[in-house]
């Protein structure tokens, strides 16, 4: 792990992703107590995942991110919606990287990043 990076506890991880997330829910003001119950259920999930490879834990905000994306697409429809596009149907924008440190917003169709996950509101 390079120093830009230095590791966390795994709950500290956690936390944090739990925080970002929940931070973006709220700039978006879909943070009510179904929802913020989707973020738990996920950060419970990830809680297995980071104990078993606890290298992982930099990869967290990212992951509890895709989870509560998809568990919303279940229940409410896409989100966060897209804030560059303002032609053609609305879409939400991607984690990026799937996988790897520093997690962003991306939209995929004009090719830009809107935010780091956790600044949706910024």
């Amino acid at each position: 792990m390079d120093e830009s990076h230095p590791p966390q506890r795994p709950e500290q991880a956690l936390h944090a992703a739990r925080a970002l997330v929940l931070a973006d829910l709220a700039a978006r003001e879909v943070a009510d107590a179904e929802v913020v119950s989707l973020v738990e259920a996920a950060v419970t999930h990830r809680r297995w995942w980071v104990e078993q490879w606890p290298q992982g834990g930099e990869y967290l905000t990212g992951l509890v991110a895709q989870d509560v994306q998809d568990a919303l697409l279940d229940r409410h429809g896409r989100w966060p919606l897209c804030p560059v596009c303002d032609a053609g149907d609305p879409h939400a924008l991607e984690v990026e990287p799937e996988l790897g440190p520093d997690p962003r917003w991306v939209c995929h169709k004009a090719g830009v990043v809107v935010a780091p996950v956790g600044a949706l509101g910024a």
